[in-house]
């Protein structure tokens, strides 16, 4: 695994996500309750940021909502829960050590060995 810290965790805002720009991929790293998510930040219907989008509970899991056309993704699995959109985007696993998140990219979150969140602090 290749953890790197990408922002610190007072920059996320609580219910909220921030944009993080990385070599590879974008990523929205995203609070919910008291935990750190990491999505690719784009819809996978219409190829929009989806850290401009509203974090929310849909049918019992934290979200995230594509602000242009009101697909929400899961942000444990990257599943998309309603339509428009039907393929899911990427998540990653999350580490937070003290104020720093760290991301991999480069792993698969949904392994059985890796969790896709980290609980907050």
């Amino acid at each position: 695994m290749a953890f790197e810290r990408v922002c610190g965790l007072s920059e996320v805002p609580e219910n909220g996500a921030l944009r993080v720009e990385l070599a590879d991929v974008d990523v929205a790293v995203v609070r919910y309750e008291d935990d750190v998510y990491a999505i690719q930040d784009v819809c996978s219907h219409a190829e929009v940021p989806l850290s401009e989008g509203d974090v929310e509970d849909f049918d019992g899991a934290p979200t995230i909502e594509c602000w242009l056309h009101g697909s929400c993704f899961d942000l444990r699995t990257g599943e998309p829960t309603n339509l428009p959109a039907t393929e899911p985007v990427d998540v990653y696993p999350v580490r937070v050590e003290g104020e720093d998140v760290l991301v991999d990219t480069e792993a698969s979150a949904v392994s059985d060995d890796v969790l896709p969140r980290a609980a907050g602090n």
